[in-house]
């Protein structure tokens, strides 16, 4: 909880800071990056560096958190926390890095408000900022005692034993652990880093959901080319899509994620869009090996059937449930695909059962009609959860 005194200043200070809150955003990372230029090689992502995105969402977060401090005192914004401390803990976060962030994002601010920091301001601000750092990194240290190992200790080799060409753009890797030891267990609906060293040596990182059932020895990523070469834009999923075979090395992390069945008794909904069905599949399987009954609701969005990622899979693994039905809608459909299940996914007449938990994944703009949506039917903001590809921009863009 912010002190009373502190309180106060930020409160009278958040406009100011919310409002050059991007600007600061942008000289941190400068700052950071020129000190550490390692960081940016082998931690950050270069792509959402080069768009501003991952700017956006730090900028997004802090105010987020700042103004629940003051806004609401004696509680906190925990399902935004655990969201980025799962990403922290799949990158090996430790809490020694919380001192480097806080020394350059100070800096920052310094420069930026200048003399509206009086040493009052910078204080207040200061304990804002270590109650959100000592939260992440309880939690996180939460995260890795789960996994049983040390803080950052999360990268293991694993061994590519099956591709499996999806789409034109799509591809499955199949893979087994490297060393024989038994495989960490993972949640459905959670992702692992993976990390690659590309050709000018960066070792740059990117998540994938795990599009596989928890129980085998082999875990599966689905991952979706981005086009655009000569950007760092997609770099590391045309890595694997290039120079990814059968036999090579890949190292990932130990599995993250907060997007998982935690309500499997409720009536559920999976809603999807493009890439993002790969953590429903993990969901439906499991659902489906646990014989599951009751009602399941499947949604999905896509460019056209041939670009449907695993529709196969999406169509067996639901006919497998009894309770459960799937609808899917394209914008340039196959010969026979009804009106209404073509153009941009629309609940319309889709029955949303009284106490139902709807998970979510795909485009930022998707999933926040199906959430307006949803709440329009009846089902609460809390019962609603999702998972970004990238930076949480839902904050920053609310």
């Amino acid at each position: 909880m912010l002190s009373d005194r502190s309180t106060a200043t930020v409160r009278a200070t958040l406009p100011a800071v919310g409002a050059a809150i991007g600007e600061i955003a942008d000289l941190f990372y400068e700052k950071l990056f020129a000190a550490h230029p390692e960081l940016l090689r082998d931690l950050f992502n270069r792509g959402n560096q080069a768009s501003g995105e991952q700017r956006r969402a730090l900028a997004g977060s802090i105010a987020a958190f700042a103004t629940a401090l003051v806004e609401r005192p004696g509680t906190r914004p925990d399902v935004m926390l655990d969201r980025i401390a799962h990403k922290h803990a799949s990158l090996g976060v430790t809490p020694e890095s919380y001192e480097v962030v806080h020394t350059h994002l100070f800096a920052a601010i310094a420069d930026v408000l200048g003399d509206a920091v009086t040493p009052e301001v910078a204080a207040a601000w200061d304990e804002v900022y270590w109650l959100m750092a000592n939260a992440l990194i309880a939690i996180e240290a939460r995260l890795y005692a789960q996994q049983g190992v040390a803080a950052g200790d999360v990268w293991r080799e694993w061994e590519v034993a099956t591709r499996i060409e999806e789409t034109e753009d799509v591809a499955t890797f199949l893979l087994r652990p490297a060393e024989d030891t038994p495989p960490p267990t993972f949640r459905p609906g959670q992702y692992v880093s993976v990390q690659v060293e590309l050709p000018d040596g960066a070792r740059q990182i990117r998540q994938y959901s795990l599009s596989c059932a928890p129980g085998s020895r082999l875990r599966s990523i689905t991952v979706k080319r981005v086009r655009g070469q000569g950007s760092p834009d997609g770099e590391v999923s045309r890595h694997l899509h290039e120079r990814t075979q059968v036999g090579d090395l890949l190292r990932l992390s130990l599995p993250y994620g907060d997007l998982v069945l935690d309500h499997p008794d409720a009536p559920l909904l999976l809603a999807s869009a493009g890439i993002g069905c790969t953590p429903m599949l993990s969901m439906l399987e499991h659902l489906a090996q646990e014989g599951h009954r009751g009602p399941v609701t499947v949604v999905h969005g896509d460019r056209s059937p041939a670009d449907h990622a695993l529709r196969t899979d999406h169509v067996r693994l639901t006919e497998k449930l009894p309770g459960a039905e799937a609808h899917f809608w394209y914008e340039a459909p196959e010969a026979g695909q009804p009106a209404n299940r073509t153009g941009p996914v629309d609940l319309d007449g889709i029955t949303v059962r009284p106490g139902t938990h709807a998970y979510l994944c795909g485009p930022l703009p998707f999933m926040r009609a199906v959430r307006t949506r949803l709440l329009a039917a009846g089902v609460r903001p809390a019962d609603v959860h999702y998972e970004v590809f990238g930076p949480d921009l839902w904050l920053a863009s609310s």
